[in-house]
């Protein structure tokens, strides 16, 4: 736990430093578009860099909300028709291109996004909400009930017939070390958490447009806007983290709120944050899939009027492939990590160093900042390069381990 909290903070300061290099690099490159500042730079090869960072960071978070359709959308479900049910409608990838097409591709095709502002405050306050119930459901589940409920489940399944609505009868088996929380775990899981936590904290392509918008604007107010902003991420991402271990420990997963479930078959105040968090990604997915579009507008048709067929086309083909994505990859985790440690790397490490370097002409390559900007370029290759390396090294392992395991399971 604390090797993530020093990550967690390692990651928001180097966010921060790329954000006051970028508001720099976008006052002495005379634009406030990413792509306009990496054509500047570097020509049409620095906007297409930018462009395909955005694209992929953007898809990934598009996924990641879709992720979460899937997983805590048939658990609601199930909360009203029964546990056991296994109909089709408590499939989650049926569920998944069911609330895309209804939902989703609809308010997708609107040429503005009015509801914006709407969206955005219910969101954060879904989040807000959800926090609080992290930190009261760590008050609430003492660890030698979770050993037991675990121990039970881990028995029960052996048995055959047995129903799931037994599997949170809590059996007297009580293990201390699983109790005890760790504050350096090192597995299997440690080479995403570099690359997950860089994914979290990308918000640099909307740092350009929000600082277009300010009155009276300044760099220092938008880099204060920037810290505040970070500042409360910071917190909600620490809190988040910090009660969601220590309520689980060794036993929390890569989706949070879908850990209560194992000890959770019907909870009111968990149902009331799914459907909140549930209602709030979904408004948001067209939100995220915005950008995407214009930018494949922007690099395909940047001088053809606009079309309603090729705007339709361009949007159904990526909500297609969002949704083929999220059925094909098993885990969030898998997307969290590769999309952090390729495009949120660009956008956060790589791309504002190489743009203050190469268009901040006033500064000498000698002086600090110069030197500094330098250093956080090195670092930004060292981190994607070696996390994705060391992705990539955990699935040929995991996959190879798949293979050579018996059909049977046993």
């Amino acid at each position: 736990m604390r090797r993530n909290t020093i990550l967690l903070v390692a990651v928001a300061i180097f966010s921060l430093y790329s954000v006051h290099l970028l508001l720099k690099t976008a006052k002495e490159g005379g634009s406030l578009v990413y792509e306009q500042l990496g054509y500047k730079a570097f020509g049409m090869p620095g906007k297409l860099a930018a462009s395909c960072s955005i694209t992929m960071q953007n898809i990934g978070a598009m996924s990641s909300y879709l992720y979460i359709v899937k997983y805590e959308l048939p658990i609601v479900i199930r909360a009203f028709v029964g546990d056991d049910n296994t109909e089709w409608y408590t499939n989650g990838d049926y569920l998944v291109m069911l609330v895309s097409v209804i939902i989703i591709l609809p308010l997708s095709l609107l040429r503005n996004l009015g509801y914006l502002g709407y969206t955005s405050g219910f969101s954060l306050l879904c989040m807000v909400f959800f926090l609080i119930v992290v930190i009261y459901k760590k008050f609430q589940i003492s660890c030698s009930l979770l050993d037991a409920i675990y121990s039970q489940n881990k028995t029960l399944s052996r048995v055959p017939n047995t129903t799931n609505s037994q599997l949170n009868t809590p059996a007297v088996n009580y293990n201390e070390d699983s109790c005890t929380p760790k504050y350096f775990v090192f597995n299997s899981e440690t080479v995403y958490a570099v690359p997950i936590l860089t994914f979290a904290f990308v918000c640099h392509p909307a740092i350009l447009p929000m600082y277009e918008e300010l009155k009276d604007r300044s760099r220092r107010k938008m880099q204060g806007v920037a810290n505040v902003s970070f500042l409360a991420m910071f917190i909600m991402y620490l809190l988040a983290a910090l009660f969601g271990y220590l309520t689980f420990n060794t036993r929390v997963e890569s989706e949070l709120l879908h850990t209560y479930s194992r000890v959770y078959k019907f909870d009111v105040i968990l149902l009331i944050v799914r459907l909140a968090v549930l209602t709030a990604v979904t408004l948001t997915v067209p939100v995220v899939l915005f950008p995407i579009r214009t930018s494949v507008n922007q690099l395909l048709c940047a001088s053809k009027e606009f079309s309603w067929v090729r705007h339709t086309v361009i949007t159904v083909v990526l909500l297609a492939s969002t949704n083929a994505l999220v059925i094909l990859v098993p885990t969030i985790r898998d997307i969290f990590g590769f999309i952090g440690a390729s495009a949120a790397a660009m956008l956060i490490f790589i791309l504002p160093s190489a743009f203050y370097i190469r268009l901040v002409k006033k500064e000498s390559m000698k002086s600090v900042q110069k030197i500094g900007a330098t250093i956080f370029l090195i670092c930004g290759f060292l981190v994607m390069i070696g996390s994705m390396s060391l992705i990539v090294l955990d699935w040929v392992h995991n996959f190879g381990a798949v293979q050579s395991s018996p059909a049977d399971g046993h």
